[in-house]
This record gives structure tokens, sequence and C-alpha cells, in this order.
């Protein structure tokens, strides 16, 4: 079953979303203003939101017979505060994206821009089709000036179909290969997959279409990514990493990628959803540490055995056997 319309429709609101991030992101860098927290009022919670409406805005005018959103965020802190200069910045943010876009001719007032907000508040599921969004995956990323990602998914009856991932700040050339950043520093990569259509990357303006494949063999050569945060892993045996980093390790810029939470911490859909369908179709394999296919079809939260292994099919089998060893020998009893 082809999913053309709803590949364009999600292409398109992940991308206004992340020209609507990289905006609020230079001006935060320009001003230094980084503290990710301030009752509501920091420029990354501006953007979380404002991403998050403008996708749910844009993907309800698609689909108005057949909408249904799970994300992130809702509206009961901007509600709480009882301080509307919030909810108008982040309007302005939306209403700015929609008039530079030109395809819908409307201007949401602040409560318009709750209510898209709130329309993220569905419970997944088997039943029926649901979209899946992370309007930042990344915060941190996003805080310092670095990576991050709008993250978003389309699930039909439990299954993930088709995802997006806008990479405002990740280089079009592989981060990889000795000189990382393409001509005259060029960022800004969008990665889009359709089950069994394959993964493709392109600049956040749509042009010049890719095709992207990931393919070592050779353990030897094989790359771990490595983020900035480890705070919720275990540290000698994964870290803390942004969506980003599936759309570069599905064009080859890592081979490897294991994320080992520590106990207690339930991984949510939204974290996974979209980068797992570009990493497999682009020949990739994303497994639990048991070796099974993630779940999506369990509501907002993976059941997961211990964690989540990214790899090739060629490496997959020793890197069962590596995570297969180290949990073991971290359950010995300790002298």
């Amino acid at each position: 079953m082809a999913y053309d319309k709803e590949l364009a429709a999600a292409i398109k609101a992940a991308s206004l979303a992340a020209r609507l991030c990289r905006k609020v992101q230079k001006a935060l860098l320009q001003s230094d203003v980084r503290s990710k927290h301030g009752r509501n009022k920091s420029p990354v919670t501006v953007a979380d939101y404002g991403s998050q409406a403008l996708v749910s805005f844009v993907l309800q005018q698609e689909f108005p017979g057949e909408f249904s959103l799970v994300a992130e965020e809702d509206s009961n802190d901007l509600r709480k505060d009882g301080d509307g200069e919030i909810v108008e910045r982040i309007a302005k943010l939306v209403n700015e994206s929609l008039t530079s876009d030109g395809s819908y001719g409307v201007s949401l007032s602040s409560e318009d821009v709750l209510k898209a907000i709130d329309s993220g508040k569905s419970e997944g599921g088997s039943q029926g089709r649901h979209w899946v969004l992370d309007p930042i995956d990344g915060t941190k990323g996003f805080v310092r000036g670095d990576q991050y990602a709008v993250a978003l998914a389309l699930l039909d009856r439990g299954n993930v179909v088709l995802g997006v991932l806008a990479c405002p700040n990740l280089p079009l050339t592989s981060i990889s290969v000795a000189h990382p950043h393409s001509p005259n520093n060029e960022v800004g990569c969008l990665f889009f997959a359709e089950v069994g259509r394959g993964t493709y990357m392109q600049p956040l303006d749509g042009s010049s279409t890719v095709k992207v494949v990931s393919a070592v063999e050779n353990p030897e050569e094989a790359s771990f990514f490595e983020s900035y945060e480890a705070a919720h892993s275990m540290h000698d045996l994964s870290s803390l990493i942004a969506q980003v980093k599936y759309g570069a390790l599905s064009r080859g810029d890592g081979d490897i990628y294991l994320r080992f939470p520590r106990n207690g911490y339930r991984e949510k859909i939204w974290d996974h959803a979209a980068g797992s369908i570009v990493v497999t179709e682009a020949g990739g394999v994303v497994t639990d540490a048991a070796g099974k296919q993630l779940d999506f079809s369990k509501g907002k939260y993976l059941d997961l055995d211990t964690g989540i292994i990214v790899s090739n099919q060629k490496l997959m089998p020793l890197l069962f056997d590596a995570v297969r060893a180290s949990v073991a020998q971290k359950s010995k009893p300790q002298p």
C-alpha cells in the first residue's frame, strides 16, 4: 500500500517545523539565553511547543477525517502559567511559518495554537492510523546550538509505515569523512522513508534527493555513535542519543548504536518510530537486546528486553554476542 499523500504531508510538516526551530535557535544563540527551564519561557520551550502546534495543524488540514497524533507535549503547563506572553510568542512563530508556506491562508489565535498542541494526546495502539511526533528530539543539543531533530512517523495498525527526520544542523555531507562539512558549511538535512521504498535524504529546501544505504561489514572498521549527554544510560554500555543520529547512521556516518537505559526508564515510541524506519529502509536493523523487532502497537511506550541495538545485517550477529557477554558480565556478583 502506497502512502504518497501521507509522506508528502509529513515532509511538509516536518520541514516547516524544522525551519521554525532553526529560527528560534538562531535567536537563542545570539541572545545567549540558554536555560531550558524558567517557567516555560525559554526559547527551547517556545520551539518545542511551536513545532508540535505547527505539525499538528498541517496534518489536521491534510487529513481532517482521519487524524490521530501521539506526541510528547500538551498545553497544561502553558495554561497553568497564567501568562499569555509565551503562547503569543508561539502563535506568532506558527503564523509566520504558515504565511511563508502560503498553503493555508489562515491566522491562528493563541487558543487555536493551544488546541493544536493538545491534539497530540492520542494513546496510539494497534488499531487505525496514528501519527507519532517528537517536536524536538535532542533539547540539550538544541540549547547548545548543536544537533537535534524534528521526528515524525506514521503508524498503520501498529506498524511504522513512514518516517521523517528533519535535522537542521546536520551537514549535507557525511560527518565521518576527513572534511566533514559540505561546501560553504551547508547544513540542514531531511531524511524520509516509506515501508518497502527505501530511505532518501535531501536538503531542507527540498532539492537534490538521494537514496541512502549503510553497509559497513568489517567490525574493525565500525564506528560507535557517542553523545554529549548520558544521563539516562549506563555509561559503560551506551549513551543518550538524539534521533538525528538514526539519520546519520542510515547514510553510513556511523555503524553501531547501542541504547541501554537505566532500570526503570521506559522508552517512548516518539523517540524511535521515525528513526527506526529511516534505518531499516536503508538496509539497517533495529531490534531490542533479544533480537526482537520494536513493537510500536502497545501505546505510548515500548515494551523492551533490556535495550535497543541498531546496526546493519552483517554486524548485528556480532553485536548480539558482544551485548550478551557484556550484560552477563554485569550480572555477575562482584567480589
